[in-house]
């Protein structure tokens, strides 16, 4: 099944704004919290099998993976990850913590920093296409994984292959305070709550060119 057709070039451009403007918000308040620029960006969004998510981060990783992730309920529901390099997870936490917290104790709050800085990154982005698709989402607190991409992408949880299980997969580019770091989101759903995002993504380019047809 060749499910990238099932959103479509201009719903993909929308999408991608949209989860930009979320990633946004979350660097103004990391920005906000450790005092120093933050700049975060989506470049694309697509929409692939949990097994080809699988293998597109196996090609692009070697190593272990550290993962933030968060279940979401409402009209369209699933579960949200942000995926890092483990080196990248631990660059991450030093960007956060600073330079004045010594590397023994950078290392003790590894967990809790990523949890935390996860959340706030996975809030910002459903937060945000809630709001600008109209509907609302209710999520569960983060929890923090370490394993390899097959396990990520397991067709047991959240909609697995077996039931139409896909992922919404974005890379992720960081800068914090001159570390540059890369990384993922994904957000796995089956196949109802994709077909019901994507009728809000339509409602939403629908919306936004009456209002400029309205304005011109």
């Amino acid at each position: 099944m060749n499910i990238q057709i099932l959103l479509n070039e201009l719903e993909r451009d929308a999408l991608t704004e949209i989860v930009n403007i979320g990633v946004s918000r979350a660097a103004a308040s990391l920005r906000r919290l450790i005092g120093a620029e933050v700049l975060l960006s989506v470049p694309s969004a697509e929409v692939v099998s949990r097994s080809a998510a699988a293998a597109m981060i196996a090609d692009r990783e070697s190593e272990p993976l550290v993962t933030v992730r968060q279940d979401f309920a409402g009209s369209f529901s699933g579960r949200a990850l942000l995926i890092l390099p483990a080196a990248n997870g631990a660059s991450l936490v030093r960007a956060v913590l600073g330079e004045a917290v010594d590397d023994e104790e950078a290392l003790a709050l590894r967990d809790e920093t990523l949890t935390e800085t996860g959340n706030l990154v996975l809030n910002n982005c459903l937060g945000t296409m809630a709001n600008m698709l109209r509907e609302s989402l209710t999520l569960s607190l983060p929890d923090l994984d370490h394993g390899g991409p097959a396990a990520l992408f397991a067709a047991g949880a959240a909609g697995g292959e077996e039931a139409g299980g896909v992922v919404l997969f974005l890379y992720i580019n960081f800068s914090i305070r001159n570390h540059d770091i890369r990384g993922y989101i994904a957000m796995l759903m089956d196949m109802p709550s994709l077909t019901m995002l994507q009728q809000l993504i339509a409602g939403f380019i629908s919306s936004v060119m009456d209002d400029t047809a309205g304005g011109a």
